[in-house]
């Protein structure tokens, strides 16, 4: 029975419908203006990055307007006609054809090729010199931590920092990496590419940003490599600042916390005796600077890293985020998180292991309302 024109009606306007939606999230997936997009590149490497994906994109779009174009005239011009047997002119064994079109295949891939493997050789260069930043990463479930290994305070100490990078404008900035249980990524998509963090293993990554950012709008990072329960939050800030200004943050950064002696901070000072079991502070207290809670290194391919169990809390109150890069910093957050921050982050404390230096969350400390007030205000005194 052939079918009716009642019964082909359904099935065209299914075609058209579904040609629409598939056009429709073609278009969607090209949108470059997501706040973790590539497509919007801040710096040399990330240009060098977009150029190639151009290059390809321009193509492979050459390459599929022709082959689709011969494909709808072939499918036009040579289709089944009523009563006509004739066959088209076969063309097999056609040399200069066959020749053709084994070239045109080399050459095209050659043209993509030859900057892409040149493009990975620069990308992979590692920047030598007095003027590259040298800083030091290690991936922790669920965090990041920094470490300038050349930027070091008169008590001969470095400057160490957790889930926002500062780095100066227009310098190349050397990332040497490592995680401290799992595999990472690290990927701050308008700066560079991403770069696996593997335990036991060193990785390079180099950063160059044009343009300083303004300072509530750091370009956004993450972990690109599935981690465990809580990947999805853990991302990290890229500030980027003018010489001046950066030197500026240097000193701040380098000078230790203060150790409060009277009123809420004070207080809050005791209670932080709960929390230096994994976080640590550097604080300037009566009897001179020292290192509050635990202070450890890994060792890797003969590189020394700074590996505590939780981010570093020395300058707490400068950073806008916390909870690696995932909550505003402000009174609001701290509460909720200090009175049980896995309603804010899903995390595995029950699984942490000190001993072993195994941690995986933040458990409930059943802190008073007090408690969280004081500690609150010591946090966002320490500058």
């Amino acid at each position: 029975m052939k079918p009716t024109q009642r019964n082909r009606e359904p099935a065209g306007r299914f075609r058209v419908v579904a040609l629409v939606a598939v056009l429709g999230l073609s278009l969607a997936a090209c949108s470059g203006s997501g706040p973790q997009t590539a497509l919007n590149p801040e710096g040399p490497i990330a240009d060098s990055i977009n150029d190639l994906w151009q290059l390809v994109f321009i193509m492979a779009t050459v390459v599929f307007i022709i082959v689709q174009g011969g494909l709808f005239y072939a499918m036009g011009r040579f289709r089944e006609r009523k009563d006509d047997e004739s066959e088209p002119v076969q063309l097999h064994g056609n040399t200069k054809l066959e020749i053709a079109w084994t070239i045109i295949p080399v050459v095209i891939l050659a043209s993509i090729g030859y900057p892409i493997v040149r493009g990975i050789f620069d990308v992979r260069t590692i920047p030598e010199g007095p003027d590259v930043l040298q800083v030091q990463v290690t991936g922790h479930q669920w965090w990041w931590e920094f470490e300038y290994v050349d930027l070091v305070g008169d008590d001969g100490r470095t400057l160490v920092t957790a889930n926002e990078l500062y780095i100066p404008e227009r310098t190349d900035v050397n990332l040497t990496m490592t995680s401290a249980d799992v595999i990472h990524s690290f990927w701050v998509p308008v700066l560079a590419g991403k770069r696996d963090v593997v335990p036991n293993r060193v990785t390079n990554l180099t950063l160059h940003a044009n343009n300083a950012t303004p300072p509530d709008q750091p370009h956004p990072g993450q972990c690109a490599e599935y981690c465990g329960l809580a990947h999805a939050d853990m991302r990290f800030k890229v500030h980027v600042r003018t010489q001046a200004d950066f030197d500026n943050w240097v000193e701040g950064q380098l000078a230790p916390a203060a150790e409060p002696t009277e009123g809420a901070a004070a207080d809050g000072y005791a209670a932080f005796t709960t929390c230096i079991a994994c976080h640590n502070a550097t604080v300037a207290g009566s009897d001179g600077v020292e290192d509050v809670g635990p202070v450890r290194t890994l060792e890797v391919d003969g590189v020394t890293f700074t590996s505590s169990l939780a981010p570093d809390l020395t300058h707490f109150g400068s950073r806008m985020t916390f909870g690696a890069g995932t909550f505003e910093n402000d009174r609001e957050h701290l509460a909720r998180w200090l009175a049980n921050p896995v309603d804010l982050k899903p995390m595995r404390p029950e699984l942490n292991d000190i001993e072993a230096g195994r941690i995986l969350g933040m458990p409930n400390f059943n802190l008073s309302d007090e408690d969280i007030d004081n500690l609150i205000t010591l946090l966002e005194g320490w500058k």
